[in-house]
C-alpha cells in the first residue's frame, strides 16, 4: 500500500473511531522514517480558540523531531457522507513549510481521487522564493 493510501486510511479509521456519528475530521502525517502520526482538532467553548486539525499531528512531529514528509486531512459532513479532503489552509501551509517545500499535502481535487502535490506545487510563489533555499531551512 502506498503512503497516501495508508495516511487515507489512518484518517478515516480515526473519524470512524472518534466520531461515530455526525461530523468528523482527522489528519494524518508520514515522517521521514515511516511513522504516521494523527490528530483531530479540539472540541472548544470559545470558537476563537480552535485550532486546525493538522495541528495536532504537526506538534508530534516536532516533539519526535521527526521531518513530515506527507499530509492528509479529511472531513465528513456526517456517518452516512462520503470521505472529503481538504488542501491544508495557508496557516497549516505555513507549518507545514518548516520541513521544506518538497512536503506533500492532499488536496481537494475536482476529480475526487486521492491527490497530493508538494508545496511548492500548492503555492508557487510562496514568500520563502526570496530567501536562499539552504539558509532557510538549515538546520
Amino acid at each position: 500500500m502506498h503512503v497516501e493510501q495508508k495516511l487515507y486510511h489512518a484518517a478515516i479509521n480515526l473519524v470512524r473511531s472518534r466520531y461515530p456519528s455526525g461530523w468528523g475530521g482527522a489528519a494524518a502525517m508520514y515522517t521521514e522514517n515511516g511513522q504516521i502520526l494523527t490528530s483531530v482538532s479540539p472540541d472548544v467553548i470559545n470558537a476563537s480558540t480552535e485550532l486546525c486539525i493538522e495541528t495536532g499531528a504537526i506538534l508530534e512531529a516536532h516533539k519526535l523531531n521527526k521531518k513530515i514528509t506527507h499530509s492528509l486531512c479529511v472531513v465528513r459532513d456526517d456517518e452516512n457522507s462520503k470521505f472529503k479532503v481538504l488542501t491544508p489552509c495557508g496557516v497549516c501551509q505555513e507549518r507545514l513549510y518548516y520541513w521544506g517545500s518538497d512536503v506533500k499535502a492532499g488536496i481537494t481535487s475536482e476529480d475526487k481521487n486521492l491527490t497530493f502535490k508538494t508545496l511548492e506545487e500548492i503555492q508557487p510563489y510562496h514568500w520563502t522564493k526570496a530567501y536562499d533555499e539552504e539558509k532557510l531551512y538549515a538546520e
